[in-house]
């Protein structure tokens, strides 16, 4: 069975240390182990949750959420975290997850527990109930589609925690509702570091809250470090302590990745790839301004069929509550991210599904929108495929601009721009200018929503 007990021994053991920063108050390790071990007592005397029930956490990044989920954790509950994040999605994630009681931690950290109607009665479900396990449940953004319920054993998470590897005092950038925000969360505190909130996530609460609380690790997207790159925030504050960068979720920009490299040369910028349904790999990148890298690691196989990536995992979900499993007969996960292979590194060129088939030639977005985002007073630029009589596809643009430029105008600059940069066919034939952000609020790339 999972059991928290060595998180709390290592709380214990480090009893003074800083273990979370909320609101601009410092929470002691000493603190989070009696919050842990009162939560712990109050769920089992008094009834407050029954032990192995569905229970959606809604809540962000603070000390009761973290202590509380921890609790819950050891009470063998299937825990369904929800943020402010999916606030409009909240009846129907908790709908689909059957979820069972419902605990909601308010902006004073002050907490609310009520039982719903619901009893939770998908096989899977029952599978963790009945051999007593923890369990969470993940959506995916949705980004691409239709957001998947992905469940997992708790215990295969939290396992490889147990190996001691280095302090730092981390970003809560990515939430809980995010597979990266549950591995920075537990690789932090696992390793007696610091968990440094910020009540917005913008560029600017961001850098400053690095320079005043001397952050040394920034797990992020893309997306986010582009908007980074945008707001200049990085001038404005001192990132001195910053040590590495971590991004995943989405593919990241070359061109993007080569201006980080410049304005921040002294951190380590490291690319990880994970996904709801399996976990955070083990990565290594080439170099902090190469794209390619090595992944796997201890409890995870990977292997490329027909140019994507599928995946083995000892700490895989046990599947989708609302979707058909996508796994191999022989246990394989289908990730559907098409790759570039040189020996034992892989360079991850995008999802399968968004791959725009220009006349039998393949384009891939993240190309196409590298080269983009280098023009003047580019703000976001989503490229996606168009249906055509003539050539199957064509390339469309979406771009949110920082000029008044009209349609036309841009379109104009654009193919000045990128003749020489990019083949023809790759030049998009369509521009549609929006004022809307192009990204969800988990900070990645919107490529099916309609943006306006």
């Amino acid at each position: 069975m999972a059991t928290i007990d060595f998180l709390l021994d290592i709380f214990d053991a480090n009893r003074t240390g800083e273990a979370i920063v909320w609101r601009d108050r410092v929470f002691s390790f000493g603190w989070l182990a009696e919050a842990v071990r009162d939560w712990r007592r109050r769920l089992q005397d008094d009834g407050l949750v029954r032990s192995g029930s569905v229970v959606s956490l809604e809540a962000d990044f603070s000390p009761q959420a973290i202590s509380l989920l921890l609790a819950l954790v050891e009470h063998r509950c299937i825990i369904v975290p929800l943020t402010t994040s999916v606030e409009a999605r909240k009846p129907e994630f908790s709908e689909v997850a059957e979820v069972e009681a419902v605990v909601r931690i308010g902006d004073g950290d002050e907490v609310h527990v009520e039982p719903t109607t619901r009893t939770a009665r998908h096989p899977l479900l029952r599978q963790l109930q009945e051999a007593g396990r923890p369990g969470l449940v993940l959506f995916s953004s949705g980004s691409t589609g239709k957001s998947k319920a992905a469940l997992h054993d708790f215990g295969p998470l939290l396992e490889k925690f147990t190996v001691p590897r280095r302090r730092l005092r981390a970003m809560g950038f990515l939430l809980f509702d995010h597979i990266g925000g549950v591995n920075t969360l537990l690789y932090t505190l696992s390793n007696a570091g610091c968990v440094v909130t910020v009540p917005q996530r913008l560029p600017e609460t961001v850098c400053a809250a690095i320079a005043r609380w001397q952050v040394e690790l920034l797990p992020t997207s893309p997306t986010f470090l582009n908007l980074v790159l945008l707001s200049e925030a990085y001038r404005r504050h001192d990132l001195s302590s910053l040590k590495l960068i971590t991004y995943g979720t989405e593919v990241m920009l070359e061109s993007t990745l080569r201006r980080m490299r410049e304005v921040l040369p002294g951190v380590e910028l490291l690319q990880t790839y994970g996904l709801s349904e399996l976990g955070i790999l083990r990565s290594k990148s080439k170099s902090s301004d190469s794209l390619w890298m090595k992944i796997g690691g201890e409890g995870f196989e990977t292997r490329v069929v027909d140019g994507l990536l599928e995946i083995k995992a000892r700490s895989a979900m046990l599947g989708y509550l609302n979707a058909p499993s996508p796994f191999t007969a022989d246990g394989w996960f289908r990730t559907g991210d098409a790759v570039a292979v040189d020996g034992e590194y892989v360079h991850i060129l995008g999802r399968r599904s968004e791959i725009i088939n220009v006349g039998g030639e393949k384009v891939y977005p993240a190309e196409v929108e590298s080269a983009i985002q280098l023009m003047e007073g580019v703000s976001e630029v989503v490229a996606t495929g168009e249906k055509n009589a003539i050539t199957g596809e064509v390339v469309t643009a979406r771009v949110k601009l920082e000029t008044g430029e009209t349609v036309a105008e841009f379109r104009r600059r654009m193919r000045a721009f990128c003749e020489g940069r990019l083949a023809r066919f790759k030049i998009p034939q369509k521009v549609v200018l929006v004022t809307d952000d192009l990204r969800s609020e988990r900070f990645k790339k919107l490529r099916h929503e309609q943006v306006s």
